[in-house]
């Protein structure tokens, strides 16, 4: 490595500002590249830096980047002192630290191989991480606003002038072929950070949906849309995540695919990657037939799944008889292993799941029989078309389905005139009764007791936190991209992003700060860069890149993470607009 001088015309002088440069062999021949921008050095400054490049004496880089210990004294003139270029700081700096935590900086870089791009790809994807962390928004509003009031120029050391849409766009097709890659490196460094085990892996699948015809992507179909927008086409995500919610994988799936039908191919994708390992399989019974279950079976795999709710008819004695344990206040288990005992039907019954259910029914069953009631008065006072009463009941009953099967109804033409008859089953009431508050699991794994399986269950809520995590405050929806791989790009943006998220929050649990980050990048948010100019004697300006101070309750937070926030940053040539 060496010093090299940058030369830039302003004000009508030409200045000279100093880079680190680092030759490099490549297939093609030697080259070079710029490690860090230094700005304006005078001469001490730059034997210093001169002297560590080259490794001549030992330290000097440390010494010159370490802040001045003895201060320097000049006369200023305060009425003229002046603020400029104040950016948002700390929530990009604390997304950059967590890329830096896990390595990805380094690893990407590595695997992108560098060409004649000006600025290189990995650095640009960076920039889509990071804005899809603090502030999710398009690549094109990142690129007229987002980038240049953040300090992530100053971070990244990329122009404003570098970063547009285009460029962004071509970032997205240059990171999408490593995404395997990332997620096999991103599971073994989690792993090793936060000591995680990966022999219970919990598997959902979501939605998002598209702004556009999308007429070239085969995988945007119209499908069940659990975002309420049925009227879009959309895509199914498919998402394996760590008992803590770590994620380990996803896929794109076509968007009127059904849950149960992407089962297969992810845990095949998944072995293909990690191998076959004694691991857990714990899915939602939207997941579950009995062809899945049959898979599931081959080769020894283990699970825990959701079942219908009608499979509950079939243990009414265990229901009314059984033997329960309590998990913890409010809900009980039963265990109730097939006749080969190669299963295991667990029953759960929980107190509050109950009173909201007998709510449900109670509020169903009043509107239904309001709704009955006006019908049998417009029978009796008008002559009513027998179809058209009918296909009333019909909707009436659609709308409140929960409590539709307690009422037997039917429709008569009596001299030209409808006749409503209607009555409730005593049967199905009890039954309801006897059944709200209670579901029921199925594993294969026969050697735990029913707390446990039940509380390995109960774990898929980590995946659907993702979801949410990732609709809501990463804003994965709605997707404007058109072409296919643009948008398999976009979602692996979000699923990084998502990674950082999570890894914060694992880093505030082990603080004991909670394990939302949220509060913490608000609060942290609020730090900025700032200049500050300050006008000498003898007619120059000194001028200082300065970070805010932290507020007692910031330096609490970053104390507790083990963070040392910067006082200042150096002013470099892609960073400076004055």
């Amino acid at each position: 490595m060496f010093v090299r001088p940058c030369y830039r015309n302003k004000d009508g002088k030409r200045h000279a500002y100093w880079a680190l440069v680092e030759s490099y062999r490549t297939a093609r021949g030697p080259r070079q590249r710029v490690v860090a921008y230094l700005g304006n050095l005078d001469e001490e400054d730059r034997e210093a830096m001169r002297q560590a490049a080259q490794g001549s004496r030992r330290g000097a880089h440390r010494d010159y980047l370490r802040e001045e210990v003895s201060p320097r004294w000049v006369e200023v003139d305060v009425d003229r002192v002046e603020i400029r270029r104040c950016r948002e700081f700390g929530a990009v700096w604390l997304g950059w630290q967590l890329i830096a935590k896990l390595g990805l900086e380094t690893f990407l870089a590595g695997e992108m191989a560098r060409g004649r791009e000006q600025v290189p790809w990995d650095t640009m994807c960076w920039v889509l991480v990071l804005s899809r962390l603090c502030d999710p928004s398009s690549e094109l509003y990142i690129a007229e606003h987002l980038y240049a009031r953040t300090a992530l120029v100053d971070l990244l050391g990329v122009p404003e002038r570098c970063v547009n849409d285009v460029r962004l766009y071509r970032a997205l097709d240059a990171l999408l072929p490593h995404k395997r890659r990332l997620e096999s490196y991103l599971k073994e460094r989690m792993g090793e950070l936060f000591k995680l085990s990966y022999d219970l892996l919990l598997y959902d699948v979501t939605s998002t949906y598209f702004e556009g015809e999308m007429a070239g992507n085969p995988q945007a179909q119209r499908g069940y849309s659990r975002d309420k927008r049925p009227d879009c086409k959309q895509v199914c995500i498919g998402l394996v995540v760590s008992r803590c919610g770590m994620p380990l994988g996803y896929e794109v799936f076509e968007g009127n695919r059904h849950d149960s039908k992407t089962l297969q191919e992810m845990v095949v994708e998944i072995e293909s990657r990690y191998g076959r390992a004694d691991r857990i399989w714990v899915l939602d019974r939207g997941m579950i037939s009995e062809k899945n279950i049959e898979f599931l079976k081959q080769e020894g795999r283990r699970y825990i799944v959701g079942t219908p709710r009608s499979q509950l008819k079939a243990y009414q004695q265990e229901l009314l008889e059984g033997s329960w344990e309590e998990v913890h206040e409010g809900l009980e288990v039963q265990l109730c292993p097939t006749p080969n005992g190669q299963e295991t039907f667990i029953l759960c019954r929980s107190a509050e799941r109950r009173e909201k259910e007998k709510a449900m029914h109670e509020r169903f069953e009043m509107r239904i029989e309001e709704g009955l009631r006006k019908l049998e008065t417009a029978c009796s006072r008008n002559r009513q078309q027998p179809l058209k009463i009918a296909e009333r009941v019909g909707r009436l009953l659609g709308r409140n389905s929960r409590a539709a099967g307690l009422f037997t109804v039917s429709v008569e033409e009596v001299n030209g005139r409808a006749r409503l008859a209607w009555s409730k089953k005593e049967q199905w009431r009890q039954w309801a009764e006897l059944s709200e508050g209670c579901y029921m699991l199925r594993s294969n794994v026969t050697e735990w007791t029913g707390p446990e399986l039940w509380e390995a269950y109960i774990q898929l809520t980590e995946a659907e936190a993702a979801f949410r995590i990732q609709k809501s405050d990463l804003r994965i929806r709605p997707i404007w991209h058109q072409k296919q791989e643009r948008i398999q790009a976009h979602i692996l943006v979000c699923f990084l992003a998502y990674v950082l998220w999570k890894t914060l929050g694992k880093m505030c649990h082990e603080a004991g700060l909670g394990d939302e980050p949220r509060r913490l990048f608000d609060e942290l948010g609020k730090i900025r860069l700032v200049d500050v100019i300050l006008p000498t004697r003898n007619g120059k300006e000194i001028k200082r890149r300065c970070v805010t101070r932290p507020t007692q309750h910031q330096a609490i937070l970053l104390q507790r993470l083990g963070m040392v926030l910067p006082s200042r940053m150096k002013i470099t040539n892609c960073s400076e607009d004055f």
